[in-house]
């Protein structure tokens, strides 16, 4: 999940200083969901989460820089906290016999593109293109497992400077952006069926909110399983932090590192499909519950559109932007061949 800003704690910021921002991002999401229902939206496949970041990127690029000083702080929340919310809610449209279906296979295929993407980024940002260790480990982790949310709980334990976590973040968030109109122009060339090219997107994409995207441009089963593989990647997160923790303490002191963060929404995500696999809860509150994670995770993609600045590749220099276009290019095709290859085994 994206995080270019310092996290915000609600608890330190007045109500009022969020209200602006979360109107801002309401507004465009409200704006995305009517587009979305005009003809020639249907007819290009574009969903309202697609529409609300094409809308946040052209503002944020445009009036948002002269509104930052007073929308900010509810942007930043609305990229963070709703967008964790729409995730843990998104279980609701998913069963325990859908996750079933993605498997063992779904899981070994996360395992397997998660190590061979970080593994990659290791070896050439500082072989190949003389990026220093942290550059490299914090472009790694943030494609190889769930975007800015793993550079900023990666940097956690690399206690690396500022500005290269600001980096990975912008190539990250640039790259996982442009796959989110790339893959689904995939899907009739590969001729997956919608599980299968669920399980890609999920393996492969960047972002939980882009792989949300994506999964919902193709079908209502292609996103569910996009999310659950997806889902199943973010929780790899915890298991790497703790290996890398346990690798640099072999090589340095590691007095004064922050605890290691664990992406508990999504723990809360299982939680909640297990709550709606179980049928605990009347049909009609479900269905409420879904329409308002619709608007939620539009509100999310606004904020990160409104965050995303066309300026962070000229920021982000040549070099960081080679190693994640490299990267990107390995999760599309590296990762649907592990994709192919599992689905033939199994």
């Amino acid at each position: 999940m994206n995080n270019t800003e310092a996290v915000i704690t609600p608890r330190t910021k007045s109500v009022g200083s969020f209200l602006p921002g979360v109107a801002l991002v309401g507004g465009i999401a409200l704006l995305a969901s009517w587009a979305a229902g005009l003809p020639l939206a249907q007819q290009s496949g574009l969903s309202a989460l697609t529409l609300a970041i094409l809308l946040g990127i052209l503002l944020g690029n445009t009036v948002f820089p002269r509104l930052a000083t007073v929308c900010g702080d509810g942007v930043g929340f609305s990229k963070s906290y709703l967008l964790r919310a729409g995730i843990i809610l998104y279980g609701f449209r998913i069963t325990f016999q859908q996750i079933a279906g993605v498997g063992w296979a779904g899981l070994l295929i996360d395992v397997t593109i998660v190590t061979s993407t970080f593994l990659l980024a290791a070896m050439l940002g500082t072989r190949l293109l003389k990026l220093d260790r942290d550059t490299s480990i914090l472009i790694g982790a943030g494609s190889a497992i769930c975007g800015a949310a793993a550079v900023i709980a990666t940097e956690s334990v690399l206690r690396s400077q500022a500005h290269k976590a600001s980096i990975a973040v912008a190539t990250v968030v640039v790259f996982g952006t442009l796959g989110m109109f790339i893959y689904p122009a995939l899907y009739a060339p590969l001729q997956l069926s919608d599980n299968a090219f669920g399980i890609y997107v999920g393996s492969t994409i960047h972002e939980v909110a882009q792989v949300v995207a994506v999964g919902n441009a193709i079908s209502e089963e292609a996103a569910a399983t996009a999310v659950i593989t997806k889902m199943l990647r973010v929780m790899l997160l915890a298991p790497f932090l703790l290996i890398l923790g346990n690798s640099l303490r072999r090589r340095e002191s590691q007095a004064g590192r922050q605890p290691i963060m664990i992406p508990w929404f999504a723990v809360l995500f299982v939680m909640v499909s297990g709550i709606h696999s179980a049928q605990l809860l009347p049909s009609a509150l479900v269905s409420d519950l879904v329409r308002l994670d619709g608007i939620l995770l539009a509100m999310a993609m606004a904020a990160l559109g409104l965050n995303t600045r066309v300026s962070a590749i000229r920021q982000a220099g040549l070099r960081p932007i080679l190693l994640a276009g490299i990267l990107f290019v390995f999760l599309m095709v590296g990762g649907y061949a592990i994709n192919r290859g599992f689905m033939l085994l199994a």
